[in-house]
């Protein structure tokens, strides 16, 4: 991954991450260690099913840049499915509070989206690729070229 994608990645996952523990640690005050075992899942699931998401999403942008679009909208939409998916397989579970689960998932989908809007946002990147700078050798041959196609009169 070129580094301009891995900042993107970084500045999406560090904060997901973080508001992850912070729902783990509040989760595992109020109901205990499968509250926080429960955030701690459905961190780690949004950060694993997002950060894929934008993995695919470059390699798209680099073999078939005229998808890019069609192919972004149906991953976001892929993935919030599969995400809603997974809340339904585990709603019974007992080896984690399913609902600090919901929590999780829900809280850090919503701050990663956040997070990747912010990241696109502050990111310069070129709408148009820009035209090289001319040389000296060439700056000259168009300025005697510019002195000769005035009008003679």
């Amino acid at each position: 991954m070129p580094s301009q994608d891995t900042r993107n990645l970084l500045q999406c996952a560090v904060p997901t991450a973080a508001a992850g523990a912070v729902i783990a640690v509040v989760s595992g005050f109020v109901s205990g260690g499968k509250g926080a075992l429960g955030a701690v899942i459905g961190t780690a699931v949004v950060v694993a099913f997002m950060g894929l998401g934008v993995y695919v999403l470059q390699r798209t942008a680099k073999s078939l840049p005229q998808l890019f679009q069609a192919m972004g909208m149906m991953l976001y939409v892929a993935q919030l499915l599969l995400l809603l998916v997974f809340m339904g397989l585990f709603k019974d579970t007992t080896l984690f509070n399913p609902k600090v689960f919901a929590l999780a998932l829900a809280v850090s989908t919503v701050v990663w989206m956040a997070s990747q809007a912010r990241a696109h946002m502050k990111a310069k990147i070129f709408y148009v690729d820009p035209e090289p700078e001319p040389s000296s050798a060439n700056s000259s041959e168009k300025s005697e070229k510019a002195e000769k196609s005035g009008s003679s009169t």
